[in-house]
């Protein structure tokens, strides 16, 4: 598997190009189509929030809850 940019838009590219049946003279949109998918597959893992990147919870405590409902009064 090629790692390049290129490369992955060259094999998505022939993956469209099988997949419609191998016709002749739609090679740049094939292309074209591959371009847009690979770069905006590129764009989201870009995006994308990791683990070093998330703020923390600005509540670090989990809020009380009362333990006196559900009890009987007695």
């Amino acid at each position: 598997m090629n790692d390049t940019l290129e490369g992955r838009i060259r094999e998505r590219a022939y993956e469209i190009w099988n997949a419609a049946g191998r016709p002749e003279g739609q090679a740049e949109r094939h292309w074209l189509v591959a371009e847009r998918e690979v770069l905006a597959m590129a764009m989201a893992r870009v995006s994308a929030p990791g683990p070093a990147t998330r703020r923390p919870s600005r509540r670090s405590v989990p809020p009380a809850t009362s333990k006196s409902k559900g009890r009987a009064a007695g």
